[in-house]
């Protein structure tokens, strides 16, 4: 763009530079300003020689995620817990934004309170919530357990069981923030478009099936392609709080962002903390890269860029 046409650009559309002045100054202080300590990723950092001063030791950093033999455990866990945690987020926010769509207009707002609450819960208060179901003495499923007859179950010892629980525990705290998402994108859509269904002798779930989804498809890739971005950074809370950090549970709770902050907390080594958080968000990148692109080739129009 010419500098003319830019700076008419700009007093054109000034109010809206001036409302997103805010947000860029905060992710230029927070997310641009950092980026400097990503050479920590490649040196030796000692405290008292500074990031500057401390000697560089390239790719050295690196090896310790790639030679543990925990290695393929935690990248294995932080694949899979991301990809159920975007199926499951995705079919019954999609299907709980439908629902709240269908239903009376006085009784929404009481829905809508009660879904987005458990969002803005912190992930220590969520693991009381969930040690009060879980709890071998006075846990309630522990307590119906008995009532019915069967043997209580030490839930914070059975490895197995996790991988369950966190994803119904994730999909109870974010399930109300992505369905307000996806019902306001359904209040976008035309309603000329259900007008003209009714009249063609559609039913509701045709008009489902036809209409709301085709309509909700831009939105659900763009959701899709952020959230691929996120596969190899892990949610710290969820896996460390909500399982106790109980290393019984280590083979199927533990992720690379838990793992390596138990290693930094042991060993105190900054430089290999950095060049793991640097490797998540490269790989990130790729992912994110990736999948806006094979979207592109199949429906230009619904890729993010």
């Amino acid at each position: 763009m010419k500098r003319g046409k830019f700076l008419k650009f700009v007093s054109r559309n000034g109010e809206l530079f001036i409302f997103s002045l805010p947000a860029i100054i905060y992710i230029f202080i927070m997310s641009y300003v950092p980026m400097f300590g990503v050479i920590i990723a490649f040196k030796n950092y000692v405290y008292d020689k500074g990031i500057l001063g401390s000697e560089w030791v390239g790719f050295k950093n690196f090896k310790f995620l790639f030679e543990s033999e925990n290695a393929y455990r935690i990248t294995r866990n932080t694949v899979l817990y991301n990809l159920g945690y975007m199926f499951m987020t995705t079919v019954f926010s999609l299907a709980v934004a439908i629902l709240l769509h269908e239903v009376a207009k006085k009784w929404l707002k009481i829905y809508q309170t009660a879904m987005i609450l458990p969002f803005f819960l912190s992930w220590v208060v969520v693991s009381y919530i969930t040690m009060a179901f879980l709890d071998h003495q006075n846990g309630f499923l522990n307590g119906w357990l008995e009532g019915i007859g069967l043997d209580r179950v030490q839930w914070y010892f059975k490895a197995s069981v996790w991988p369950y629980i966190l994803n119904a525990v994730h999909l109870w705290k974010a399930i109300g923030f992505s369905a307000l998402v996806y019902f306001a994108g359904i209040l976008g859509i035309d309603a000329e478009l259900y007008e003209a269904a009714k009249i063609d002798g559609a039913k509701r779930w045709q008009m489902i099936t036809n209409v709301t989804l085709p309509q909700l498809t831009p939105l659900i890739i763009i959701l899709l392609i952020m959230s691929v971005g996120n596969m190899f950074r892990g949610d710290f809370g969820l896996h460390y709080f909500i399982p106790n950090n109980n290393g019984m549970t280590y083979a199927t709770t533990d992720i690379i962002d838990t793992y390596i902050y138990r290693a930094l907390s042991e060993l105190g080594d900054v430089s290999m903390a950095s060049a793991v958080g640097l490797y998540q968000s490269v790989v990130g990148l790729i992912l994110v890269v990736l999948a806006n692109y094979t979207v592109r080739k199949i429906n230009e129009e619904n890729s993010l860029f």
